[in-house]
C-alpha cells in the first residue's frame, strides 16, 4: 500500500461531483465538524461508556469518550505525520499532513454504531438471535445473514451509518471521506470470519460499499475469490484503535477512582509504573504543589497518556513497511517498550477485576439485557405481522428513515437494529416502561 494512494479526499457518494473546495478547511475537516454536528453523535451524550450515567459524580459517557479518543488520535495523527513526512520528504506534496485530522475525525466517529447500554447492549443483541427468542428466525434467513445477526458488532453498525442511505437521506448517508471511512474499519472481513472474538467491520449489506473502498484506496486484499471477504486493515486504524486503547484504559482508572472502586493510593500505584526515576521524582514535586487529590490524579493520568502516545507513535514509524505491506499484527500497544507495556497491562488487568466487574456496571448489564431484548422481541414481532393491531401501534413509533417495510426478513431486522441501536439509553429504557405499563405520558 502506499500514502498517496490511501489518503485520499473523494468522498463516498459524491463520486461524481469529487472538487476542490476554496475554503480554509480540508475536506477531513469537514468530516469532523459534520460528525460533531450530527444528530448520532449529540445522542452519545445519553449512552453509557462503563459506569451507570451520572448521578451526584460526573463519569464518561459515549459523548465524552469519544471526543477525548478524538484529541488522542489527533496527537498521535500529528506526531505520526511530522515523522513520515521527515523520513519521506518526497510526499511533501501529498495529503500526509492531513493525518491528525482524519484519525481525529475517525475516532469521533468510532463508537456512533453502538447501541445503548455500553458493550452489554451488544451482546444482548447478538444473544438474542444465537440463544435468545430470536433463535427460530435462522432458517429464515441466509447463513451470512445469521452470522450478521448473531455477531452484531458496534464498529459494523458505525460503518453502516455513515454510508448506509437511509430513507429519506442523501446517497452515502454522511458522505464522509474513504480515508476517514476505511480509519474506522478496525476489522475488515465479514461476519463468518468474526470467530470467538465476535468482531468484523461490516455486515453483509454493506460489504460492497467496503470493497469499493479499499479498492480506491489500494488496501490489500487478503482473502482469495470465492472466500470470505477480508482485507488488510488501513493503516490509520492502528493509530484510531490506539487513541481508544489509551482513553478507556487510562479514563476508567480515573473514573473508578472518582467513584471509590480504586483508592487513590491504588490509583496512583497503577500511573506512577508509567514513569522513570527521574520523572517520578518531579511528579511528587508537582504533586506537593497540587494538593486537591483528584487533580493529582488528573495530572498522572495526563502524563501516563502522553507517554502513551509517545510510544505508540514511535510504534508506528518504526514498523511504518510492515504496516503498509499487511504484515504487521496490532494493536500498537503490544509493541511498546517493556516499562510501558507492563504498566498499561497492570492497569487493564486491575480494571477488569475490580472495575469492570463491580456491581454498578454488572447492574447496568443486566439492565441493558432485559430492556434491549424486550424492545427486540417486540418490533421483530411487529415487522414480521404488521398488520396486526400492536404492531401498527409500535410500527407508528417508528420514524420513516428506518426500513421497516423491507422487501426481505433480514432488511426488516436490520431496519429494527438501527433503530434501536440508535437509541439512548434514557430513550430505550422510557420506551421500555411505556410498552409495559409501567409509565404513562405526562404521570
Amino acid at each position: 500500500m502506499n500514502w498517496n494512494q490511501l489518503i485520499s479526499n473523494k468522498r463516498f457518494g459524491l463520486e461524481a461531483l469529487h472538487e476542490t473546495r476554496k475554503e480554509d478547511r480540508t475536506e477531513f475537516q469537514r468530516d469532523y465538524d459534520r460528525l460533531i454536528f450530527s444528530a448520532p453523535f449529540r445522542r452519545l451524550q445519553n449512552k453509557t461508556q462503563v459506569f451507570p450515567l451520572p448521578g451526584s459524580i460526573f463519569v464518561h459517557n459515549r459523548l465524552t469518550h469519544s471526543l477525548e479518543v478524538s484529541c488522542v488520535g489527533r496527537s498521535l495523527g500529528n506526531e505520526v505525520s511530522t515523522q513520515l513526512l521527515q523520513k519521506h520528504p518526497e510526499l511533501a506534496q501529498s495529503h500526509l499532513s492531513e493525518i491528525g485530522a482524519i484519525v481525529s475525525a475517525a475516532c469521533l466517529a468510532h463508537d456512533l454504531g453502538n447501541p445503548p447500554f455500553g458493550h452489554s447492549g451488544e451482546k444482548a443483541i447478538g444473544t438474542y438471535f444465537s440463544e435468545g427468542k430470536g433463535f427460530p428466525l435462522k432458517n429464515m434467513v441466509s447463513p451470512a445473514e445469521w452470522e450478521d445477526l448473531t455477531h452484531f458488532e458496534g464498529n459494523a453498525n458505525a460503518f453502516r451509518l455513515l454510508t448506509h442511505q437511509f430513507r429519506g437521506r442523501r446517497p452515502g448517508g454522511f458522505v464522509m471521506t474513504y480515508s476517514t471511512l476505511a480509519s474506522i474499519v478496525k476489522y475488515p472481513y465479514s461476519s463468518s470470519l468474526a470467530g470467538d472474538k465476535q468482531k468484523f467491520g461490516f455486515f453483509l449489506s454493506e460489504e460492497k460499499d467496503y470493497q469499493k473502498i479499499a479498492n480506491e484506496l489500494g488496501i490489500i486484499r487478503l482473502s482469495k475469490d470465492g472466500e470470505p471477504i477480508r482485507y488488510a486493515r488501513h493503516p490509520l486504524t492502528f493509530l484510531v484503535e490506539a487513541a481508544d486503547d489509551i482513553c478507556y484504559q487510562m479514563m476508567d482508572i480515573e473514573d473508578a477512582h472518582k467513584l471509590k472502586i480504586l483508592t487513590t493510593e491504588e490509583t496512583k500505584a497503577l500511573y506512577f509504573r508509567f514513569f522513570s526515576e527521574s520523572r517520578l521524582k518531579r511528579i511528587h514535586e508537582i504533586c506537593k504543589l497540587v494538593t486537591d487529590t483528584n487533580e493529582q490524579i488528573a495530572y498522572l493520568r495526563s502524563s501516563a497518556i502522553g507517554i502513551l502516545i509517545k510510544e505508540c507513535t514511535r510504534v508506528f514509524v518504526e514498523h511504518e513497511e510492515e504496516i503498509l505491506s499487511a504484515r504487521f499484527n496490532g494493536p500498537l500497544i503490544g509493541y511498546m517498550d517493556e516499562k510501558t507495556k507492563g504498566a498499561y497491562e497492570n492497569c487493564s488487568k486491575t480494571a477488569f477485576a475490580k472495575i469492570y466487574c463491580s456491581k454498578d456496571v454488572l447492574d447496568i448489564e443486566l439492565a441493558g439485557y432485559q430492556v434491549i431484548t424486550t424492545l427486540i422481541d417486540l418490533m421483530i414481532e411487529a415487522v414480521r405481522f404488521p398488520n396486526k393491531a400492536y404492531s401498527r401501534l409500535l410500527i407508528n413509533r417508528v420514524s420513516k428513515q428506518y426500513e421497516i417495510q423491507a422487501s426481505t426478513l433480514y432488511g426488516k431486522i436490520q431496519a429494527v437494529l438501527d433503530y434501536i441501536s440508535g437509541m439512548t439509553d434514557v430513550y430505550a429504557l422510557d420506551l421500555y416502561r411505556k410498552i409495559n405499563g409501567n409509565s404513562l405520558p405526562n404521570v
